[in-house]
């Protein structure tokens, strides 16, 4: 049985939909990534399959409950982390801790704090005021969080924005160590290196569902093709290519240009007279995430407009 099972989910505010058809599936013990621009309905689609938001149309069910029936025995079996920071600043690690302890009724409140303190790191801190903490520790704390009900699911909405390179790793590692441990995890997120550690993403850009599968899946279907330009005179070249019909992307990384197009005979009829330029040298390289995320953003709609 699959972990989450949601068919043709909507959702409207004001008239515009805002999640629009969106089915998904995510297997039990899977890490599962959840992409897409800012707006694109990602947020809601989490409130909707952790029962804080009831569905316009649609069906499906969360760990064996019901979306439209069970809503609260989905709620009691989930952990669900916030984008935003939302525990008491003047409060301290270990109070505040204590507090979710009591809100879900676990017994003895004192036991599962300690012992949560302990797994996550932050026993040496229990004291300090959650307000003083680092990005990076409050986002352990918001994890110690959602986790220490022990909930079958684990909901993330960009767990890791504005946390520095080392934090975000930890936060990975412990990530998958709870997996392995059986723990089902969905999280959003704008990073491409975090989308890549996960098992399956989903893509979703202004309310629909474009793309499901592993990193090698999506990248494979989206049949796009890379190539690479290298040497100088790179910024007046990227300006002439932007202007060519068959480009669809052209992006400087570093000392290179990353040219993309969906006509692979097309791209090589564009590039063949760079490749008489002295000191530029151009070859196939490969696709990358990053180019399908940006192929499928300029290919979308803006459902707000």
């Amino acid at each position: 049985m699959n972990a989450i099972e949601v068919s043709g989910l909507v959702k409207t505010f004001g008239g515009k939909t805002v999640v629009d058809h969106v089915s998904m599936s995510v297997a039990t013990g899977e890490i599962a990534g959840f992409l897409g621009p800012n707006g694109s309905g990602k947020t809601t689609t989490i409130r909707m399959m952790c029962g804080l938001l009831t569905p316009d149309a649609g069906s499906g069910s969360v760990l064996g409950f019901d979306l439209a029936t069970e809503s609260l025995k989905i709620k009691r079996e989930v952990g669900y982390m916030t984008q935003k920071f939302s525990f008491y600043e003047d409060l301290s690690i270990e109070e505040n801790l204590m507090f979710v302890a009591r809100l879900y009724g676990l017994k003895p409140a004192g036991e599962h704090v300690a012992r949560t303190l302990e797994d996550l790191g932050l026993a040496s801190r229990r004291e300090q005021l959650a307000g003083k903490l680092s990005g990076g520790w409050k986002q352990r704390l918001a994890l110690a969080a959602c986790t220490m009900h022990n909930p079958k699911l684990l909901l993330l909405d960009e767990p890791t924005a504005g946390v520095d390179p080392k934090a975000r790793r930890e936060f990975w590692d412990e990530i998958h160590r709870l997996a392995a441990r059986g723990l089902t995890v969905l999280v959003s997120t704008h990073y491409m290196d975090e989308a890549e550690r996960c098992h399956r993403i989903h893509y979703i850009s202004y309310g629909k569902l474009l793309a499901s599968g592993t990193v090698e899946d999506v990248v494979r279907d989206a049949g796009l093709h890379t190539y690479v330009v290298d040497g100088e005179g790179l910024s007046d070249i990227a300006a002439e290519l932007r202007a060519r019909e068959g480009i669809d992307q052209v992006a400087s990384f570093g000392a290179q240009l990353h040219v993309v197009g969906r006509d692979r005979e097309q791209l090589e009829e564009v590039l063949r007279p760079y490749r008489q330029r002295p000191g530029l040298t151009i070859e196939e390289g490969e696709t990358s995430l990053e180019d399908v995320f940006i192929q499928f953003m300029s290919a979308s709609k803006d459902n707000m407009s």
